[in-house]
């Protein structure tokens, strides 16, 4: 169902059974598939790609330009996956000729007034609270959840299952499984309760909480807790993620707990 008072270019692909309420704009370069709801005033712009059962609320707008000065005008793209939800007045920038696109994945919430900047690539089950601001290029893993008002420097990644507190600033890089909160961005144990949530066993959870007391608690550095690690730990998917997180990561990762 259209509304009359929409505006949407001719050339726009859109499926038979989308809803598009009142003043919402949708540019020429856009495909939105089917089932998806885009609420008033709504603006979808060039490059957008927008999935199945989607759900965009007003006052959202999607794959504008980037805010980016070296821009040039390429052909880029804004990608939201299928089943996720963009709340009020979100802002989500496409790529440039870093990634050519800016991802959010399936079955994330985008909570009101969040920003993703240019290249951002957020991945699948991703929560992120209200008027949280994502800087370009930054990278976030599956079920990752941010609390409200965080600030995200750009080139940060974001592990897997992590949880960062409401209001945190992330300068450096926050690695899978964990809480992170305090300021500056430090430890603050592992995110056990999203792990059970999800069906992790208490083995599990316990091997990865160890896994941590050694390179956040036990007053190692990085490159000798890595190494104690490897050494202590069998080889296993959630062993393996850790290491080879800390290990590609660009900027560094956030304090242990304590500041160490």
């Amino acid at each position: 169902m259209i509304q009359p008072l929409a505006y949407i270019h001719p050339q726009a692909k859109i499926a038979d059974n989308v809803v598009i309420e009142p003043f919402v704009t949708i540019h020429k370069d856009v495909v939105i598939e089917e089932g998806t709801w885009i609420g008033s005033n709504a603006v979808i712009m060039d490059g957008a790609r927008i999935g199945k059962n989607c759900r965009i609320f007003p006052g959202a707008v999607i794959s504008a330009i980037p805010q980016d000065l070296k821009f040039k005008g390429e052909a880029t793209t804004a990608e939201i996956g299928d089943n996720t939800t963009i709340r009020e007045c979100v802002t989500i920038n496409r790529g440039t000729i870093d990634k050519y696109k800016t991802v959010i994945g399936k079955n994330c919430l985008i909570m009101a007034y969040v920003h993703a900047g240019h290249d951002c690539i957020i991945g699948n089950n991703v929560i992120i609270g209200n008027a949280t601001q994502l800087a370009g290029h930054v990278l976030i893993d599956d079920y990752a959840i941010f609390g409200g008002s965080c600030a995200v420097q750009q080139f940060a990644k974001v592990g897997s299952h992590s949880y960062i507190g409401g209001g945190s600033l992330v300068r450096k890089d926050v690695p899978p499984f964990v809480k992170a909160a305090r300021e500056p961005l430090s430890y603050a144990g592992i995110n056990s309760v999203g792990l059970r949530r999800r069906g992790y066993s208490p083995e599990k959870i316990n091997e990865i909480q160890e896994i941590y007391r050694i390179l956040f608690v036990k007053n190692n550095n990085v490159a000798k807790a890595l190494d104690v690690i490897e050494a202590e730990f069998t080889p296993t998917e959630e062993r393996d993620e850790i290491i080879n997180f800390i290990r590609t990561s660009n900027q560094g990762i956030m304090r242990g707990f304590g500041g160490i």
